[in-house]
This record gives structure tokens, C-alpha cells and sequence, in this order.
């Protein structure tokens, strides 16, 4: 008689205020770049998903925008309902919070968590950042206020950057995802296109390249994308809403957007396994992120 497993998989949420490490956390438990990141909040602005085959297991994450609970332009409006459908179908909900930290933003999300669709699903406490507390003392009381706070299917303490860490909560996350087929074939990594990845690729460049410089509202659309072989090319535009950003990004004697090229292209070649050859261009439209139209448009959803 078989003793083998049945295969479980289900539907991982991955949510937490911007700036808590969702993205970082997504790439690790992957264990491939699938979702970008840069200490500009917000940097996530789609439903990411990230496949993870182990075992008898399919781990299906899914990265969320940061939920804004500061700004109420447009695009803030759509990425926090990005945030509220991706949670609709999902089996299990990690929160990610900084360690020792808990404020008005966090706080916001578990309501949101604790209301409507969410009722009896499970909810992990990933306490992120954990080698970041400095009094370690400090953790258990903390983590004891947050039981108080919910009733947290479980508290996971972690740094996303620890390989071992980030095993241990693949292993919490498996008895709750449900006995039934895989949805991906097992070498999958991410639901999303070679094209919609080049475009993250060259915004995370972009982001991490002008930090505070250039304000929130630019973003990266991909004019053309073509197969050759082992060759892509590419063709991309970053759209800014004013003419000083367009030269903040170009930089002097075109140096900075030389550089964002280079660095996406070789992030590129080393995500797709592929050569790649980028032109990048710089366009001004002015008030793109507070218009719905433009939105849809660049494929916000």
C-alpha cells in the first residue's frame, strides 16, 4: 500500500504596511528575484506571484503593494485595491511586521485583515528584521502585546536575509496550505511575463539610482520587446510628471540613465538566462499618477 504524501498547495499572502521587507521575503522564499525592491516605500506596486516547489509542496506567494494609509492620489487608490482582492481567494495570510515595532500603519493593515474575507483564515505574525532588535530581551514582551492584539495563527520571528530562517517558515506555512494538485508545473517561478519583469526591473533600478531625488509618481513602460535566440531586446520608456525629473533621471552628460540601463541589463541576463540589449527613454507626463485612465493605461490594475 502507497504511503506516499498527498500534494498540498495553496495561496500565500504576503502583506504588511511599505518598507517592512515583503519584497525581500517573497525573493527568499522563492529563491529567485522575482519581486523588486529599493528603500523607496511603496517600491511594489503590482500583485507579484512567486512559485515555490519543495517536496510534496507548491508554496504560491503572493507579494502585495505596502497598504498606504498617507496619500489618496489615484495610484495609491488602486494599489490598496491591488492589496484588499489579492487577499479575497488566498488559504493563508503572512503579516510582516519589523521586529519590536508595531504603529498606526500596521495597525491599519490588520484591521483590514481582521474584517470581511479574512474571517477564519489563518494569519502568520512574520515579526521581519528580528537581527535588527538590539535588546533581545525586549522581543517576548513585545511579541506577547501582539498576541493581545489578535489571535495570530502563529509568531515568526525572522530575518529574510538568513537562509535558515526563511526555511523554518516554509515549514510553519505547509500544514496550512490544503491537500489538492499543484497549480504550476514545478520548475515555474512567477505567473508574471519575461516583458512585465524587464519593466520592475528597470524601475527598481531607477528607484535604488535616484533614491530621494526623484519623487514617487515615475514609472516604466516597455515599448518593445523581442526574442532573438538567446537575445532579448528591449526597448523601455520611464515616465516622469515633470521636466526637472526627466533631467534627474538623464544626469549629467546622460551618466545616470547610462547606469540604470547597465544595471537592469545585467540583472536581466541573469533572471531571463539570456543576453540583453536596452534602450531606455524618458518622457514627461504630467499628472499621470492621480489619473485613472493613465493608470489603466500602463497597466496598473
Amino acid at each position: 500500500m502507497s504511503t506516499a504524501q498527498p500534494q498540498r498547495c495553496g495561496l500565500v499572502a504576503i502583506v504588511g504596511r511599505p518598507n517592512v521587507g515583503k519584497s525581500t521575503l517573497l525573493n527568499a522564499l522563492v529563491g529567485q528575484k522575482v519581486s523588486i525592491t529599493s528603500r523607496k516605500a511603496q517600491t511594489t506596486r503590482h500583485r507579484i506571484t512567486g512559485v515555490r516547489t519543495e517536496g510534496d509542496t507548491q508554496f504560491v506567494f503572493v507579494d502585495t503593494p505596502g497598504f498606504q494609509t498617507r496619500h489618496g492620489s489615484a495610484l495609491h487608490r488602486t494599489l490598496n485595491r491591488t492589496v484588499v482582492a489579492s487577499l479575497v481567494d488566498v488559504d493563508v495570510v503572512l503579516f510582516v511586521v519589523e521586529a519590536g515595532r508595531f504603529g498606526l500603519e500596521d495597525a491599519k493593515v490588520l484591521a483590514l485583515l481582521q474584517g470581511g474575507a479574512m474571517q477564519g483564515k489563518p494569519v502568520l505574525l512574520v515579526a521581519n528584521k528580528v537581527d535588527a532588535v538590539h535588546r533581545r530581551s525586549e522581543l517576548l514582551p513585545w511579541l506577547k502585546s501582539m498576541g493581545e492584539r489578535a489571535d495570530f495563527a502563529e509568531f515568526v520571528p525572522l530575518s529574510a536575509k538568513k537562509p535558515a530562517d526563511v526555511e523554518r517558515l516554509l515549514g510553519i506555512v505547509r500544514p496550512y496550505l490544503p491537500a489538492q494538485p499543484w497549480f504550476y508545473d514545478p520548475e515555474h517561478l512567477t505567473d508574471r511575463s519575461e516583458r512585465f519583469l524587464a519593466s520592475e526591473i528597470v524601475r527598481e533600478k531607477l528607484f535604488r539610482l535616484t533614491g530621494d531625488e526623484l519623487p514617487y509618481a515615475s514609472t516604466v513602460l516597455i515599448d518593445r520587446f523581442e526574442e532573438d535566440g538567446a537575445l532579448r531586446r528591449i526597448a523601455a520608456t520611464i515616465v516622469v510628471e515633470r521636466d526637472a525629473h526627466k533631467a534627474m533621471v538623464i544626469g549629467e552628460g546622460g551618466e545616470r540613465i547610462k547606469r540604470i540601463g547597465t544595471e537592469a541589463r545585467h540583472d536581466l541576463e541573469r533572471l531571463l538566462d539570456a543576453k540583453v540589449h536596452i534602450e531606455l527613454w524618458v518622457k514627461v507626463r504630467s499628472g499621470w499618477a492621480d489619473s485613472e485612465e493613465h493608470l489603466r493605461s500602463y497597466g496598473y490594475e
